[in-house]
């Protein structure tokens, strides 16, 4: 496997939709890059696929080629940012067969994106919401696992539904926590404490923390321009969040170098620290 002795894999997901799992992934992507880490952004939202729609940008091959056409995946792949190896592999909307993906056409899946993969520090694989066979599977096969979650009540019981599927059928016991819309640090505690709290109790997984993003208007404002938020409202509450929690990541992967040179890129594996 090429260079997958650099390579961090991380899933970002969420039990229900509309959490803004997307946004933030998009976002992440950009803070982590630049922090000088370079960086494919995987939309792994296969069924209702939007970095796209975010970025503005209409691809002309997607991951549907890829995996239906022979496409190189060299050939799918498009720059976000000239200049910067800030990548993105768009993914196709309105696609069934994506969406329940067999394990045959995830083996072909990797094996594919393998070369190209190890050429990033970082592998973001934006998930679609929810439990189906095609997002449990790519969860379970990442080194770092996100979940976003909002203060909602729904939000929290899908989220511990995500984790228990996980935890109970594939094994994963190792869950990185994103408050989002959060409207202050003790509603973002108070979140977290609320899952963590569950899944002790009924899972025995203790959660981790790494960081929460305030509720801030220039986000759909940063939407309705399909301009990053990061790039559209620098400063603002969200993207310093956003900024906090890609030091945490960027962190994580420096204290396991030594850890993440031993597996594959594809693999799950506790990481060590907070």
């Amino acid at each position: 496997m090429i260079n997958a002795n650099k390579t961090l894999s991380m899933a970002i997901m969420s039990g229900k939709g509309g959490v803004g799992k997307t946004n933030i992934s998009l976002n992440l992507s950009y803070a982590l890059n630049a922090g000088g880490n370079s960086l494919l952004l995987m939309d792994c939202d296969l069924g209702l696929a939007n970095l796209d729609v975010l970025l503005g940008i209409s691809p002309e091959s997607n991951l549907q080629d890829l995996l239906t056409k022979g496409t190189a995946p060299s050939d799918v792949v498009i720059p976000m940012e000239p200049g910067r190896k800030l990548d993105i592999l768009p993914a196709a909307s309105g696609v069934p067969e994506l969406v329940e993906m067999d394990e045959d056409m995830q083996g072909m899946l990797f094996k594919k994106l393998t070369s190209l993969v190890g050429r990033y520090q970082y592998l973001i694989m934006d998930l679609g919401a929810g439990i189906n066979k095609t997002v449990m599977s790519f969860a379970s096969m990442t080194q770092l696992r996100l979940v976003v979650v909002t203060p909602e009540p729904t939000s929290l019981t899908d989220s511990y539904a995500l984790i228990k599927v996980l935890a109970t059928q594939h094994g994963v016991k190792d869950f990185f926590i994103v408050v989002n819309q959060a409207s202050s640090s003790s509603e973002a505690k108070e979140t977290f404490t609320r899952l963590n709290l569950a899944c002790q109790k009924f899972l025995d997984i203790t959660l981790k923390s790494i960081g929460f993003v305030r509720y801030d208007q220039n986000v759909p404002e940063a939407v309705r321009r399909q301009t990053p938020l990061i790039k559209f409202a620098p400063k603002s509450n969200a993207s310093r969040d956003i900024i906090n929690i890609a030091v945490k990541i960027q962190k994580l992967r420096m204290d396991n170098m030594n850890l993440i040179a031993e597996k594959p890129i594809m693999s799950n594996f506790p990481l060590v620290g907070n």
